[in-house]
């Protein structure tokens, strides 16, 4: 795969990349939303978990590490414990919320960025494809392009999340009574069927055993 030889072309490329990546709807972009509602923070924190699985993801392809990631069979049992994980958040949000979310769950934002990041196969097939073909591009330039590719990378993860959940605060005043129940269940409803995506994915690759 060729690239831009400009480093400045070449981030740029990274940024388009990473941005097409972030902004499609998906579970973390779901709970944004959903705990935006109590803390337009929510965003930030889950980018931060988030961050806690890439950047050793990133370096563990940079080594070349990454034959794990190639297994059917790991991503399958990813697959199922990452559905099970979205499953349970789904049901949760079906649940009447009360006052102070982020304090009263069993589990913070920045938890939830870790384990909705680590669980989900889609997000490591991904790395394993054009995030590792974009790591080999970053290597021609030399070492030093790799922490500025991870910085561009993540950055695109802060901003359109932190966007997401600020919004979504700020925009509460709009959702009254049956309104903000009504994006909760919503909310709920979309993690549930990312769950259902994952599992059924995943326990097709083992029936095919």
């Amino acid at each position: 795969m060729e690239g831009p030889t400009d480093p400045l072309m070449f981030l740029a490329w990274v940024v388009v990349i990473s941005a097409s990546g972030v902004i499609a709807p998906g579970p973390l972009f779901a709970t944004a939303v959903a705990r935006g509602l109590d803390d337009p923070r929510s965003g930030l924190k889950l980018s931060l978990g988030h961050a806690l699985v890439e950047v050793p993801l990133i370096l563990t392809i940079f080594l070349g590490l990454m034959v794990f990631l190639q297994d059917e069979n790991i991503l399958a049992a990813i697959g199922l414990v990452g559905g099970a994980f979205l499953l349970y958040m789904g049901i949760s949000m079906l649940r009447p919320q009360e006052a102070g979310g982020e304090g009263d769950s069993k589990h913070g934002a920045l938890v939830s960025g870790i384990v909705l990041s680590a669980a989900n196969p889609y997000f490591l097939l991904w790395w394993a494809t054009a995030g590792a073909a974009l790591i080999g591009l970053a290597s021609a330039f030399g070492w030093w392009m790799i922490p500025l590719f991870a910085a561009v990378h993540l950055s695109c993860d802060f901003v359109y999340l932190g966007l997401v959940s600020y919004s979504a605060n700020k925009g509460r005043a709009l959702f009254r009574g049956k309104w903000l129940r009504g994006l909760y269940v919503a909310c709920g409803l979309f993690l549930i069927v990312f769950a259902a995506y994952f599992m059924y994915g995943s326990l097709g690759t083992f029936l095919r055993l």
